[in-house]
């Protein structure tokens, strides 16, 4: 009789004299079997779509983040033997099923060119939050169609860093909150709530008649941020790198300022901009409060 592993005491050893449960190691079949089928008729509501979808996440940091967030829901992880003994503690406490296969397998099911460091995590999207969620006194990043996924991971990671409290987005027009996003997030997707919405200019009213202070960043504004009177509530917007905000965005903006830059270049990436703004608000409230 095939003793149970009490998850509840000790984490699993993957070492090569003692593997996860036998239940655990199936064989793996093919991705494209795993996939939800298409469904027709009536249109689902949006918590419905998202249990039906999957978000593939990968690499070290990524998976660490997701295992350890209570709210994600997870699926299957499948791992390499050396990766899984990493996470071992992790993986117990979760109780998720772990399929240890090797890397070339895992690179067949992540998407092309992933660097997945033996690591790939099946899971459900995070539930995103509506506009009046938003904390009365909060620090809130608005993102008016910036669809690069390495960007808008690298803002997520800033974001949760600085302890920015939301990122409003839009639901057209953004990357899958999965994927190339995850990974250049490092862990940052789980620490900061997501609220996706279809017309931003609409949110960015609604947000003011909450008392948030929009300020919109621009390069070529008159008024530096640092003159700015930032306190909380407080949204700081930012544009694409080639398009930059939207005319309705920009109206809807209280004020439009830049970053005071002493260099030749006057113009930053759009995530490097995000970080020096943040810090920038971060010392001022830190010095008021």
């Amino acid at each position: 009789m095939t003793r149970k592993h009490d998850r509840r005491s000790t984490p699993p050893s993957f070492g090569p004299r003692a593997k996860p449960p036998a239940a655990k190691l199936k064989s793996a079949p093919d991705a494209k079997a795993e996939r939800a089928p298409t469904r027709s008729g009536p249109r689902d509501r949006p918590d419905e779509r998202r249990e039906a979808r999957v978000s593939l996440i990968y690499g070290f940091h990524s998976v660490m983040a997701a295992l350890k967030a209570p709210r994600r829901e997870l699926i299957r992880l499948y791992a390499t033997q050396a990766a899984a003994e990493r996470l071992a503690v992790d993986i117990a406490a979760r109780g998720i099923e772990t399929r240890i296969i090797g890397p070339e397998e895992i690179s067949a099911r992540a998407p092309r060119e992933a660097v997945h460091q033996g690591l790939l995590l099946e899971a459900r999207p995070l539930a995103p939050i509506d506009i009046a969620d938003l904390p009365a006194k909060g620090l809130v990043l608005v993102l008016d169609q910036i669809t690069d996924p390495h960007n808008v991971g690298a803002i997520l990671r800033t974001a949760a860093a600085f302890a920015v409290d939301a990122l409003v987005t839009t639901e057209r027009h953004s990357p899958e909150l999965g994927g190339a996003l995850a990974k250049s997030a490092s862990g940052g997707l789980e620490h900061v709530p997501i609220c996706s919405v279809t017309n931003l200019a609409r949110a960015l009213a609604e947000m003011g008649d909450m008392g948030y202070w929009r300020i919109g960043l621009d390069s070529e504004a008159e008024t530096e941020l640092t003159d700015e009177p930032l306190s909380r509530p407080l949204a700081l917007v930012l544009g694409a790198e080639d398009k930059g905000l939207r005319r309705l965005t920009r109206e809807r903006c209280d004020r439009l300022a830049r970053l005071d830059l002493p260099g030749a270049i006057k113009s930053l990436n759009v995530s490097n901009a995000c970080a020096i703004a943040l810090a920038l608000v971060h010392e001022r409230i830190s010095v008021k409060a």
